[in-house]
């Protein structure tokens, strides 16, 4: 029938419901693992990628932003938001879709949800940065904004780099309330603290994800000692900062592509010379990482597409293997391509509707 799409007109979608079908059957600790393991993969091809920085329209409120990039066979763009006082009015902070698409066709191969993908990637990025960079015999992970990310960041944390103990700390103590009784029958230990001095007292690991968007200074520079490595994830766009300029100063930092992370991280706060390293060429042994027990890192992370297109990869991979999905009809699929408009006249016939 004219209403009845091919085969090749419908594309994969992967709703919320499929993704929380998905997270659960596969299990959310399996599941950051392998998104940490596909991008550790893509880092390592890092030259076969389109690179840009984010296409981004900035409000007062917030941020609207396009991530595009491509290997040459597979596109992969976001559309993510970012509007802090969404939440005031029960409205989410960040939500975002994604597709992945064939280069040889143009055609999409998968069209998903991000909102979950995204917290879901951004951990395991997190988790990534600190596998390569903390300090060896680490044991305490201070997480310093206990919004939406944090049990992410808890739980990729202690299933890729094996952590147990964290401090929480929020402006809002419900928050952190909220946090630690969401994790409380995993076994971990998670404590409360009443300020950001008390979160960072015998941390080696800190983890700064606060939302608000304006420069700020979650972490002071006599909060950061000799050997920590801080995930600054925070900052992701400009006039969005969490930490001290003298942490920076006095850190080695690493980032996904310098060329955004100085439009958008913690170091639009320094000048553009100064020194920053890639983390994939830490990855591919071309740079160093942590080189002494006592040298401090930064990880100025903000978010990149390679991210993005990594989890798009995981998730059409898992899709392929059966997981939860539905079918759109997304695409005109003419019986002869080169005529469009003959689509419409057929579907007129079939219906015996007049179009004027």
């Amino acid at each position: 029938m004219l209403t009845t799409p091919s085969d090749r007109a419908l594309v994969p979608f992967v709703s919320v419901e499929n993704m929380l079908a998905l997270v659960h059957r596969r299990g959310l600790d399996r599941c950051l693992r392998e998104i940490t393991d596909y991008i550790a993969e893509d880092f390592a091809r890092w030259n076969l990628f389109d690179k840009t920085p984010r296409v981004a329209s900035h409000s007062p409120i917030g941020v609207i932003e396009l991530m595009p990039t491509s290997d040459g066979t597979q596109y992969a763009f976001k559309f993510v938001n970012g509007h802090p006082a969404n939440t005031k009015h029960g409205l989410q902070t960040v939500t975002a879709f994604g597709v992945l698409a064939d280069v040889g066709t143009g055609y999409p191969k998968l069209f998903s949800e991000m909102t979950l993908l995204t917290a879901l990637r951004t951990a395991a990025t997190s988790a990534l940065a600190t596998r390569t960079l903390a300090p060896k015999g680490a044991q305490t992970v201070a997480i310093i904004g206990n919004g939406a990310q944090s049990e992410f960041q808890i739980r990729a944390l202690a299933a890729v780099c094996g952590f147990t103990a964290f401090r929480l700390y929020d402006i809002d103590a419900a928050a952190t309330g909220r946090c630690a009784g969401n994790l409380l029958a995993l076994g971990l230990s998670l404590t409360a603290c009443g300020s950001v001095e008390e979160a960072v007292e015998g941390a080696e690991v800190i983890t700064t994800c606060t939302a608000d968007k304006r420069y700020q200074t979650i972490l002071t520079d006599n909060l950061v000692g000799a050997g920590v490595h801080v995930n600054a994830i925070g900052g992701d766009c400009p006039g969005k900062t969490e930490l001290h300029r003298d942490i920076l100063l006095r850190a080695s930092v690493f980032v996904e592509y310098t060329e955004q992370t100085r439009i958008e991280g913690d170091i639009q706060q320094l000048d553009p010379k100064h020194p920053v390293t890639e983390l994939h060429d830490v990855l591919a042994g071309k740079a160093a990482g942590r080189t002494d027990a006592g040298q401090i890192t930064v990880f100025d992370g903000v978010g990149f597409a390679i991210e993005d297109f990594s989890a798009l990869r995981w998730l059409a991979d898992r899709v392929s293997e059966d997981a939860p999905s539905d079918q759109l009809d997304l695409i005109t699929d003419p019986d002869d391509p080169r005529d469009l408009y003959g689509m419409l006249l057929r579907y007129a016939q079939h219906t015996s509707t007049n179009i004027g």
